[in-house]
């Protein structure tokens, strides 16, 4: 026997609304957690990239230069994607703190572009000294992983 289901006008006001409340609540929740922009995750690779190459982390940069990866360095030397997974192996200069501020992330499309400044405190001759430093890195997002291309960095003189 077949039962059938029929509300009364003043039930189907209570469900509309208590379905209304549910799919107007509900999204709150579900929008508590934040979709990461492009921008931020590419603030966190440049963020940990620079964790990596003080701990001679070689795999995580790895991650994150294309192949075609070229890097001009503050003196102007050039290096490939193998000689900067190098250094970073070879790093043996002690750092106090590094520090990256200043971001300014353009995208376009696939293509994104992070400017920022770099501020390294670590002694020289049993003394603290501050170096700061302006990169520009150029990132691709290819198969929805972002690498890095090109990346150029310059010495910020110290103003005395």
């Amino acid at each position: 026997m077949a039962s059938h289901f029929t509300l009364r006008p003043d039930s189907t006001l209570k469900l509309l609304a208590l379905v209304l409340a549910v799919f107007v609540g509900w999204p709150a929740s579900v929008w508590a957690q934040r979709v990461k922009s492009d921008q931020d995750t590419l603030i966190e690779l440049e963020q940990m990239w620079d964790a990596a190459f003080h701990n001679h982390d070689q795999k995580f940069i790895d991650s994150v230069l294309a192949d075609e990866f070229i890097a001009t360095y503050g003196d102007g030397a050039r290096a490939d994607r193998a000689k900067e997974l190098s250094l970073a192996l070879d790093f043996s200069q002690q750092v106090d703190s590094s520090m990256l501020d200043e971001f300014i992330i353009k995208v376009y499309g696939n293509t994104a572009v992070v400017w920022f400044t770099q501020h390294l405190v670590g002694p020289v001759k049993g003394k603290p000294v501050a170096v700061t430093y302006r990169y520009m890195d150029v990132w691709v997002n290819r198969d929805g992983k972002w690498k890095c291309v090109a990346s150029q960095s310059t010495r910020v003189a110290n103003k005395e």
